[in-house]
């Protein structure tokens, strides 16, 4: 399936910034706000939005670190790691929260949106989808290995969507007392999946990475699709 491609502008509450919108090739379908990893908009993320569009949704991702500089893309190299974590330190969540509600208004209304919109988010853009469903600005929320959900928690009872949340059972960033955690507050909700792929590491679904587990990230993303199909 083909898809088109194209950044744009949102205009923010503190200035403009760029997004990455991809198309499904039949120009329309539900939306999907998706939230980037520490390594910025990079052709990992472009190629999962690429990807969700080739699935039917139409993508939207926000540059959520335009104000240290436009369009930053690093790798997952020790520099990219170091400078990755420098740029997450310096982002005021504030800032990141406003710039997605935002680009949330700027995708609903969209031409080619035909339907409902949900946030998917990676790392640090997992837990930014966690708040997102929190601040009720989605119809679905899905959250990929989201470093810091754990503390996060008292945001749980405001979250009145659907929420599905994929973390590796190896994940040597999420220890499985946070997963514990996060698993004990939801567990009463038949609206909130937890999924845990055995021998996973954090960023499993990152064909970019040594820590890329293919099964893992089939898997995942075909419980993502399911997801998606049945809350849109």
């Amino acid at each position: 399936m083909s898809t088109t491609s194209q950044w744009i502008d949102i205009a923010g509450p503190d200035g403009s910034f760029q997004a990455y919108l991809a198309v499904p090739h039949v120009g329309k379908g539900p939306a999907i706000i998706l939230l980037q990893e520490i390594f910025g908009v990079n052709e990992h993320i472009r190629a999962v939005a690429d990807q969700y569009a080739a699935d039917g949704y139409v993508v939207l991702v926000p540059d959520l670190f335009w104000r240290a500089g436009a369009h930053i893309e690093l790798g997952y190299d020790a520099d990219g790691w170091k400078r990755a974590v420098e740029l997450m330190q310096a982002t005021d969540n504030a800032h990141a929260d406003a710039d997605i509600a935002a680009t949330i208004a700027v995708l609903r209304a969209r031409p080619e949106v035909t339907g409902k919109l949900a946030s998917v988010g990676y790392c640090f853009g997992g837990r930014l989808s966690f708040q997102t469903a929190a601040a009720g600005l989605v119809d679905a929320a899905i959250a990929y290995y989201g470093g810091g959900i754990q503390n996060k928690l008292d945001l749980a009872d405001r979250i009145q969507v659907p929420l599905l949340m994929h973390f590796g059972g190896q994940d040597s960033h999420i220890p499985p007392e946070a997963v514990q955690k996060i698993a004990e507050r939801f567990e009463d909700r038949q609206d909130v999946e937890i999924h845990i792929y055995p021998g996973a590491e954090h960023g499993f679904n990152c064909t970019h990475r040594d820590s890329y587990q293919q099964r893992a990230a089939a898997h995942a993303h075909g419980n993502s699709l399911i997801f998606l199909a049945e809350n849109l």
